[in-house]
């Protein structure tokens, strides 16, 4: 799989990654605006605008006129918005690309933000930011996040605040649009069915004539961490969800890549060591998994479980205990050192090659992945390039790594349970 990329002469940045034996493509624009550009007082601005995109524009009028036309051309469509991207495609059958990105850039530049409309969204995001509050499973990684990236930004909700949603005007969608949607920041992605020389004349005529502009820039987070952080959200669930990680690196840093094979080795799939500890050999909990998560200028390794709360601190120690015996190499009781052995690195490089190759299987997920490296990362790598890397990695750079990573004072720790007993918790936070 190999990419072309082509910029327009006002900035947008224009990828084509030909899939021949596929009969549909995806037609993704991806824009460098997410919930970090944000302040106070738009907070939960870009998810906002993401759902006001497919509510009608000068040339379509309503939601219906724009979901009748895709539905009619068998297409799929949607939106998502996190923290430093927001994405727009259309996946339908190769010979009605046109038509997506005549609608996508229809959206894009001419949305009507009807008032109206508006007032209407408000309580559909307003249901949505309730459905994840009741929902700590898909909310711990939030409640970390803040707890790691404290009151900025970074660290602030993707949904944004309630009562500042309910404040949302038609003129803070139109200045949002004015601070971030220039050309230059933009990337569109044909991934599927479509030749270069195609993808780069349609982009022209729906997208060339933009107006190119000085966007805005998001603050730089500063790490201030000097000891261990604990945050307990009370609520009353059947279930404690624990989120525990380190400080690690941003998304460019050469680290990236033995932090994710080592975050595998800890909790990708259910060979890893932390699924076998937690849940099949104590039956501490139903789900676990560890992760590497990097933005452009901070990053973390984590790891998310659910458990009975009863158990929740055996569960934490066990946790903190993994991550001590790869930091220190603890010796166990064959007498040999509990170092990663070849056999589990191998295992855990095939895990993350193979499932990239599963994920990659359709044009929403190749689109998506290329975009993603063109506005984040100061190079696109193909996923054979990208397979070469995770190849690379050795054990002593993961043992690296963990030392580096792995140190008491960037521990931190949330919880979302009915818990009481804060102090129990604390004397838990150490390595």
């Amino acid at each position: 799989m190999n990419f072309k990329r082509t910029v327009l002469k006002n900035g947008l940045r224009v990828l084509t990654i030909p899939m021949p034996s596929f009969e549909s493509a995806t037609v993704m624009v991806m824009v460098g605006a997410g919930s970090r550009y944000e302040t106070r007082l738009n907070s939960g601005i870009s998810h906002f605008l993401e759902h006001m995109a497919f509510k009608g524009t000068q040339k379509r009028p309503s939601a219906m006129e724009i979901s009748s036309l895709i539905d009619g051309m068998g297409g799929e469509f949607n939106a998502s918005t996190g923290k430093e991207v927001t994405a727009f495609y259309i996946k339908s059958a190769s010979n009605k690309v046109e038509l997506s990105l005549d609608v996508l850039s229809d959206m894009l530049t001419h949305s009507k933000f009807d008032s109206a409309e508006i007032e209407k969204e408000k309580g559909v995001i307003i249901e949505e930011i309730n459905m994840i509050e009741d929902n700590p499973m898909r909310s711990i990684g939030d409640v970390y996040e803040r707890l790691i990236y404290g009151d900025t930004p970074l660290g602030w909700n993707i949904s944004g605040e309630k009562d500042i949603i309910r404040k949302t005007t038609r003129e803070d969608f139109l200045n949002y649009i004015k601070s971030l949607y220039s050309p230059h920041n933009i990337t569109v992605v044909f991934a599927g069915g479509i030749e270069n020389k195609k993808a780069i004349e349609l982009a022209e005529k729906y997208l060339g004539d933009m107006q190119h502009f000085d966007t805005l820039r998001y603050k730089k987070y500063e790490e201030k961490q000097e000891k261990p952080r604990l945050f307990i959200k009370t609520k009353k669930t059947e279930q404690a969800h624990i989120a525990i990680g380190f400080r690690t690196v941003k998304i460019d840093n050469p680290d990236k890549y033995p932090l994710e094979v080592l975050a595998t080795v800890l909790g990708g799939g259910m060979s890893s060591r932390l699924f076998h500890e937690v849940r099949e050999k104590r039956g501490l909990g139903y789900y676990i998994s560890t992760s590497q998560d990097s933005y452009q200028d901070a990053g973390s390794l984590v790891t998310v479980c659910g458990v009975d709360p009863k158990r929740a601190q055996e569960a934490i120690s066990v946790i903190l205990e993994e991550y001590k015996k790869i930091r220190n190499s603890i010796p166990i009781k064959s007498g040999s050192k509990f170092k990663i052995r070849n056999s589990e690195l191998k295992k855990a490089k095939e895990y993350m090659k193979g499932h990239m190759v599963l994920g990659l299987e359709n044009s929403r997920s190749v689109a998506y992945y290329y975009a993603s490296q063109e506005l984040l990362e100061k190079r696109i790598d193909n996923p054979d390039q990208t397979m070469k890397k995770i190849d690379a990695v050795t054990v002593q750079q993961i043992e690296n790594v963990s030392k580096k990573y792995f140190v008491e004072k960037g521990l931190n720790m949330a919880i979302i349970g009915n818990f009481e007993d804060r102090q129990s918790f604390e004397n838990l936070l150490h390595l």
